[in-house]
């Protein structure tokens, strides 16, 4: 009878357990979790293998908090009887642990989904569903067994997730592992056990009375049973003060209610006796260990968890990562040691001897321990600070679980109401932790960052931004902290061995690498838009910054500047979303009728399109380059795919053929975003205006254009196409095209000439409204003054880089003499290898066809443009360049006080310069142009000289002196300028001056 009564119960307790888990498991979001892999339903589940503090877990992250703690707290009071072999069911044991079993949160859950009930459901036969309006009560053994069907958002809602954890991995410190095999849970008590002594230390500790047991099976029911309708409250008021504050800290980090009555009593037991000792500066790990006893533990294990907890701290903190060296005291180390050991070693002995043991240990480590704990750093003095926790990664870890307080428990995308508060209260532990003003920032940064990745919420994302903003540059510290933080670095295992990394290097490379990864490839990671972009950059550029300064990082990235890593970003996305585009163009040609280079320039365009629209202004704002970056690569990547069909092609066929339409416009669209986009200067940036070398002193740009036009005419006589001279003009068209685009490109950027020249002083004649307007005090607009953009652009365009560009124009005309004798023997040696049927009627036709003069255009452009250039040079220098001592001061206020003679030198300067620069058969043309530029400045002083210059008539003998003197200086004796040529512009301005000379009768 016995043996059937426990299989009875343990029957019993296998149902009702089953009972609990397929309750949970309802939940297709911790079901996905949970379920092993395989597993269709629940019945593919061995339950009495499933661990319910598991399935709790996962029930308080599907935002099920307040109805999982529910069921802890009945569970834990569930006794069921345990069977033995002898069938006794005297014995009783509980599921689970209640000393971990922490009150319930103050606060409602999110609302749970409306799950759609299966048939089984409707078998339940108290209740028509667990979302029933009647607030009815509901038994455990009402509810059976039961699943829903999936639901694909939530399927996809637990990729996602797990997608995000694995993101979060990327982020992981670059911290020494901790040799005592400290877990996350430790750190986290531990964390709050600091707190608490930060606290008592402002004398805010006071231990709370236990609240009463209430009737935990009661209060399952009740939540199963209420209606969806029913009103909860979202936030109780918690007590006042730092009272209250420390309760939310303790829900915040998961601390059982016992635990937190244990913790604040030992500290206050650890006070008695130590008068004047404030509790920031206990070593509370070894306090704990003297003041808690095994007999507060209701668990043994629990006791030995507890313990090994506070001895692996101790371990840690002294011995393994300490903030001072040791000095004399290393020989204690290993004494230190072995007292841990003792301390574990004795709960195995007997109560009597192992508890003498415990306490004798104590005593001992405390010796050893107090000294090496209380050893002066950072000009403190001994007793000030205790330095248990202040070894590097300990502490930091231990902080970095204290800021994890800050996010709402109930929506871990969200900070919680109390975030100030807590902040505030979290300064009080920087003393016993060591931590600085810049290790809060970029702890801080770092655990808001991680957060983001794992939740997506964008508003972690701008918190983290402020946070590293607030990280000061080495400049910004004080000398205590540049050399605290000079000294926390530790030895990492990588895979090449170990590698040094400080505090920052620790924080912020995760958080570089992290950034730029994505950045790396932004087509893929911000395909859906760049929503979050512009952050991710700003993250990445700031760290990059503080990384800078860092010594090793700044070794390595040194010569990079910000533009740079934009550009490597930029480089790396897009050869990767290209490719992705060329695999998808070969997978489907066997589908499409189009030529697959076609489609490819089709989708390319698209790409450039996506990126110029959504990526590259975000890009832009850190370097101007980006859409001329991306823009230009593009152009390369489809012409390397490009190239190797125009090499192969033998025949236009209508498929070939469709491939040049597709990519001119690619090409098109290309050049017209580089145009759009670039600035003045960025433009000249690629198209620069330096002599190549002494002996060839025209750009570079012209050969590069020589080359592509040879390639193309190499290119063209390689196709194996039948050929008539209409192809052959429509080839010379083209290069005479290409020219005359080239040359209208060097002038488009001259400015007008009325530009150059200054308007005509205020009464100075012509007209009676104009003399009026000189005695208006109010200072007239004059709109011929020429802007700050246009005045930008006449001073890029220097003396010497006007005459590289007429060398330029130059070397282009001289050589298309040659580039049309090429083609043309080309063309005959093509000819014989065609078979024409009737070739003397062909060979009379060619001559009628072909051109006699095939790059007339370019040649009338080309001309036209030097001279242009050279007027221009020559206005220029005198209206603009020389305005102030030529144009505004000679002749003022009379001849005699300033004569020309006095620009003499300034336009000597100019014309060596341009005789070193210019070719040979440009030289005179340059300087007629400046003797040009030179007359018309001469006579609009004379003539448009205004009211502060006054001519007599006794001046014409000084004016006729300064202009020979002008005529002799750009004749140079013979070495300079024909005579006969200066002698025609020098005449106009001589019958000027003999009108000075006359005397005016009235």
């Amino acid at each position: 009878m016995e043996e059937e009564n426990g299989v009875e119960l343990l029957q019993r307790y296998r149902r009702d357990r089953r009972v609990l888990l397929n309750f949970l498991l309802s939940g297709s979001l911790i079901k996905k979790v949970v379920m092993p892999p395989g597993a269709v339903s629940l019945d593919d589940v061995d339950l009495d293998q499933v661990s319910i503090d598991h399935v709790l877990s996962c029930a308080k992250k599907g935002g099920m908090l307040e109805l999982s703690e529910a069921i802890r707290d009945y569970h834990d009071s569930a006794a069921f009887p345990a069977t033995n072999n002898t069938g006794s069911t005297d014995e009783f044991f509980l599921v689970t642990d209640p000393d971990f079993s922490g009150s319930p949160p103050r606060r409602a859950p999110p609302s749970l989904p409306v799950y759609t009930p299966s048939p089984i459901m409707s078998s339940l036969s108290k209740s028509q569903s667990l979302h029933s309006t009647q607030n009815q009560e509901l038994s455990v053994d009402d509810i059976d067994d039961f699943e829903d069907d999936d639901d694909n958002e939530e399927v996809d809602s637990i990729r996602v997730s797990r997608r995000l954890t694995n993101e979060a991995n990327d982020l992981a410190l670059s911290l020494p592992s901790f040799a005592t095999g400290i877990t996350d849970d430790d750190l986290r008590e531990t964390a709050y056990e600091i707190l608490l002594a930060s606290a008592g230390a402002a004398g805010g500790l006071v231990v709370p009375q236990k609240e009463k047991k209430k009737d935990k099976k009661s209060r399952l029911m009740k939540k199963l049973a209420r209606s969806k309708s029913d009103h909860v409250v979202s936030q109780s008021q918690r007590a006042p003060g730092l009272s209250g504050l420390l309760e939310t800290m303790r829900v915040q980090l998961e601390i059982s209610e016992a635990m937190d009555m244990r913790s604040r009593q030992g500290l206050l037991n650890a006070l008695v006796g130590k008068v004047g000792k404030r509790m920031d500066t206990l070593l509370v790990p070894l306090e704990l260990l003297s003041c808690i006893s095994r007999t507060e533990f209701s668990d043994k294990k629990a006791y030995l968890r507890w313990q090994k907890r506070q001895l692996n701290m101790l371990e840690e903190g002294l011995i393994n990562h300490p903030a001072v060296g040791f000095g004399e005291s290393g020989r204690k180390a290993n004494e230190f040691r072995i007292l841990l050991l003792k301390i574990e070693e004795s709960e195995s002995l007997p109560s009597s001897s192992g508890e003498l043991q415990r306490t004798e240990c104590l005593r001992s480590l405390r010796e050893i321990a107090v000294p090496l704990a209380e050893r002066p750093v950072r000009g403190d003095l001994t007793g000030e600070v205790c330095h248990w926790a202040d070894g590097y990664h300990l502490n930091v870890k231990l902080y970095e679980k204290l800021l994890f307080s800050v996010f709402d428990i109930l929506d871990e995308g969200k900070l919680t109401e109390e975030v100030e508060e807590i902040h505030e209260l979290l300064t009080s532990t920087w003393k016993i932790l060591g931590i600085s003003e810049t290790m809060h920032y970029t702890c801080y940064a770092w655990v808001l960052f991680r957060q983001f990745v794992i939740t997506g919420e964008r508003g972690l994302l701008h918190h983290a931004i402020e946070q590293l903003k607030k990280i000061p540059l080495k400049e910004q510290r004080g000398q205590q902290e540049r050399l605290q933080l000079k000294n926390l670095s530790s030895k990492v295992a990588v895979e090449e061995g170990f590698e040094d990394f400080t505090f920052l290097q620790s924080f912020l490379i995760p958080i570089q690498r992290w950034a730029a990864k994505r950045l790396g490839d932004y087509h893929l990671h911000f395909a859906e838009g760049s929503a979050t972009m512009k952050e991710i950059v700003t993250v990445a550029m700031v760290t990059r910054r503080l990384l800078l300064e860092e010594p090793q990082f700044a070794t390595q990235l040194a010569i990079v500047t910000d533009e740079d890593q934009i550009e490597s970003y930029i480089s790396s996305s897009i050869k990767n979303a290209f490719a992705g585009i060329a695999q998808d163009v070969d997978a489907t040609a066997d589908s499409t009728h189009e030529h697959p280079l076609a489609s490819l320039a089709e989708e390319t365009k698209k790409l450039l399109k996506k990126d110029s629209t959504l990526f590259l202004p975000i890009l832009s704002q850190w370097d101007p380059r980006a859409t001329a970056i991306s823009a230009s690569l593009i152009h390369k990547l489809y012409g390397n795919k490009l190239k190797p069909f125009l090499d192969g092609v033998e025949h236009l066929t209508e498929d070939a053929v469709s491939v040049f339409p597709a990519a001119d416009s690619l090409e098109q669209y290309v050049m017209a975003l580089i145009t759009s986009t670039c600035e003045e200067e960025i433009v000249d940036e690629y198209w620069g205006w330096d002599p190549i070398s002494p002996q060839q002193r025209h750009g570079s740009s012209i050969v590069e254009v020589y080359r592509i036009v040879e390639e193309t005419v190499d290119q063209f006589f390689a196709l194996k196409v039948p050929m008539r001279p209409g192809e052959l003009n429509s080839l010379f068209r083209g290069i005479d095209n290409a020219f005359q685009v080239y040359t209208n490109h060097i002038t488009d950027k001259l400015v007008s000439k009325e530009d150059l020249i200054p308007p005509v002083p205020i009464l100075t004649r012509y007209k009676k409204e104009i003399g009026i307007k000189a005695f208006v005090k109010k200072e007239l607009f004059d709109p011929r003054l020429p802007d700050v953009r246009r005045s930008g652009q006449i001073n890029v365009l220097t003396t010497p880089k006007l005459c590289v560009q007429l060398n330029t124009l130059h070397y282009a005309i001289s050589q298309l003499s040659k580039l049309e004798d090429n083609i043309r023997e080309q063309w005959a040696r093509k000819r014989p290898r065609e078979n024409f049927k009737n070739n003397k009627s062909m060979d009379e036709k060619s001559k009628v066809t072909l051109h006699k003069d095939p790059f007339s255009g370019s040649r009338k452009d080309i001309n036209a443009a030097i001279d242009r250039i050279c007027e221009f040079t020559g206005t220029k220098v005198i209206f603009w360049d020389l305005r102030e001592s030529f144009i505004d001061n000679l002749y003022k206020p009379n001849v005699s006080q300033s004569r020309l003679e006095i620009l003499i030198e300034p336009l000597d300067l100019v014309l060596n310069q341009l005789c070193d620069i210019i070719v040979e058969p440009l030289r005179d043309h340059i300087v007629t142009g400046l003797l040009q530029a030179s007359m018309e400045g001469l006579l609009r002083v004379l003539l448009d000289g205004g009211p502060s210059r006054l001519f007599l008539p006794g001046d014409a003998k000084l004016l006729e002196e300064d202009l020979e003197l002008l005529k002799e200086f750009f004749i140079s004796g013979g070495d300079g300028l024909p005579r006969g040529t200066v002698e025609n512009q020098v005449s106009h301005v001589r019958h000027v001056i003999k009108l000075h000379g006359c005397e005016v009768c009235l």
